[in-house]
């Protein structure tokens, strides 16, 4: 195994138990104490469509999925097709005996098999399972236990159809790749749950959601969870419903989140102006997808960077703030909680569909989180837009014998309408005094992950950090990795020292447009930049190649 990393694909039709199978994987690599990185691909299709799980494995941490793998699993034609290119020189293919004969590899014939039992075509992920564990060294026991765990439902069956698949792999290819175990069995989570338990671990009380991929599983993680931790979690019927409704629950004191993709976040943009003007502390989550328009649904990319720190009509606030690691997803959206309501604004936490739902083992220690609260008034003659040093007025909310007015129309301190031109004038400089003070307090953060040490410099953000240093880790690449946290407002004084180095830029969007906002606020012209919009992550060995390329 090079680099010592295993990785494991299965692939196949959608509804054939494919994302399963890789899930289980996962859990069987962590449970072996052993570091895992898990990716699902697959097309917007519910049924039919070409599904495919990538799981790889190492004793140290690993940041992405290999695409080259030591062991492929093949349901259908189309899955060897599409995969042929990606074994390893070593590695070994699986693949389906019943629908294809002149393949390279262990012929299975799975669908004979498989019709002998009720599920049918359900049962070839629990094949997928039985070929691996027999690839890695594990006795019929342990397998057994495993589908015993995690195929609960027709246990006989899935045992004794196990039992087949491990009996004819077995004499062939049994424990060519055996794992060592790890150092100890650390929890598998994805991008999505991380930013859930942060919200949840900084006082979430509401969220509301629109289904959009990539932003759907977290209105379902949290819907689950809602009873455990007190929340409200609502499907609402539009976007546009959504941030009205958080503004709203704001107003009454309510910790409020919003999760959406590209096209949703754009039919939120006059809400998101309305909490600018409201100075409502609203958080919302924008996991990047391909567009424009409907795009490349259940892919990824990092295309709306441009749009989260404009989007909206009028001058105000907006936090902006990118998770390069799903560890840093859950710690960053619990401190992006926590701003937003200490300065009274919107903010955005911008990530992408490949940290969303990718899958990795983590080490989070869950009392660092912080926990958001509020500037509170007190006493009588309750102003909401007080105009103080720093812009942020104390805050009130109902029951009160104080008027809590919160107004869409500029206003004056007591939130009501006016178009006096000095007064006009002075809530603007009101609310941008937050400006210069936000920019205080983030100096007193880390707002930038700096990683190695010495030139080149190579520069990511978001998930495209953790394809940066799988790459550097394959070709042994010594080079120092900058990683903006925040987006807006950009920590220049922690960047300016980079303009006269030698730099690469490394980012998904087919415009540059993270390197442009490097140029733009910090003066910073890379030597190169490396672009990928095909609407899937960066591959470490393709990236580790070409980044010798550059220097």
């Amino acid at each position: 195994m090079k680099n010592n990393v295993f990785t494991f694909i299965v692939g196949g039709k959608a509804g054939e138990g494919v994302k399963k199978a890789g899930s289980v994987t996962a859990h069987i690599f962590s449970s072996m104490g052993r570091y895992v990185f898990q990716m699902d691909d697959y097309m917007s299709l519910i049924r039919g469509g070409h599904n495919f799980s990538v799981v790889s494995t190492s004793q140290r941490w690993i940041s992405s999925h290999y695409m080259k793998a030591n062991l492929i699993v093949n349901f259908d034609k189309r899955s060897c097709e599409t995969h042929i290119n990606d074994v390893d020189e070593e590695g070994i293919i699986i693949f389906n005996s019943d629908e294809q004969e002149d393949v390279e590899g262990i012929g299975v014939p799975l669908s004979s098999i498989a019709k002998k039992y009720p599920l049918k075509s359900l049962m070839y992920g629990v094949g997928a399972v039985a070929v691996l564990s027999s690839v890695i060294g594990f006795k019929k026991e342990e397998m057994n236990q495993i589908i015993k765990t995690e195929y609960p439902r027709g246990i006989d069956n899935n045992i004794s159809f196990a039992s087949e698949i491990y009996d004819i792999v077995n004499p062939k290819c049994g424990s060519k790749f055996p794992l060592e175990r790890g150092d100890y069995k650390r929890p598998i989570i994805t991008g999505n749950e991380a930013i859930s338990f942060g919200a949840i671990a900084s006082g979430l009380d509401t969220y509301y959601g629109y289904p959009m991929t990539p932003a759907s599983s977290i209105l379902h993680f949290l819907a689950k969870q809602a009873e455990n931790f007190g929340l409200a979690v609502v499907h609402a019927e539009s976007e546009i419903a959504v941030i009205n409704m958080a503004i709203g629950s704001a107003f009454t004191g309510t910790k409020s989140m919003v999760g959406t993709s590209g096209g949703g976040f754009a039919l939120m943009t006059e809400g998101f102006s309305l909490a600018g003007m409201t100075e409502t502390p609203l958080l919302v989550i924008l996991s990047q997808r391909p567009g424009p328009a409907t795009g490349v649904p259940t892919y990824t990319e990092q295309a709306d960077l441009t749009s989260s720190l404009s989007a909206g009509h009028g001058d105000f606030l907006r936090i902006v703030a990118s998770p390069g690691t799903i560890e840093e997803a859950y710690y960053l959206t619990a401190e992006m909680m926590d701003i937003v309501w200490k300065f009274q604004t919107p903010g955005i936490l911008l990530t992408e569909k490949h940290l969303s739902e990718s899958s990795i083992t983590v080490d989070i220690e869950i009392e660092k989180a912080k926990w958001a609260e509020p500037k509170m008034h007190q006493g009588e003659n309750y102003k909401r837009y007080l105009d103080t040093k720093d812009g942020i007025s104390p805050m009130l909310f109902p029951p009160s014998k104080e008027i809590i007015k919160w107004n869409s129309y500029e206003h004056d301190e007591f939130g009501i309408t006016t178009e006096d031109a000095n007064l006009i004038e002075k809530m603007h400089d009101k609310r941008n005094k937050k400006n210069r003070v936000i920019q205080d307090y983030l100096m007193n953060l880390n707002t930038v992950n700096v990683y190695g040490n010495g030139e080149p410099i190579i520069f990511s953000y978001g998930s495209t950090t953790m394809s940066v240093l799988e790459a550097l880790k394959y070709g042994n690449i010594e080079a120092t990795v900058v990683q903006p946290i925040y987006l807006n407002p950009i920590p220049i004084w922690n960047l300016e020292s980079y303009r006269d180095k030698e730099n690469l830029v490394v980012e998904m969007s087919s415009t540059g447009q993270f390197a442009t906002l490097l140029k733009e606020k910090i003066g910073i012209s890379p030597k190169a930049e490396l672009r990928q919009y095909n609407g899937r992550p960066f591959d470490p060995i393709d990236l580790s190649n070409k980044i010798k390329e550059v220097f």
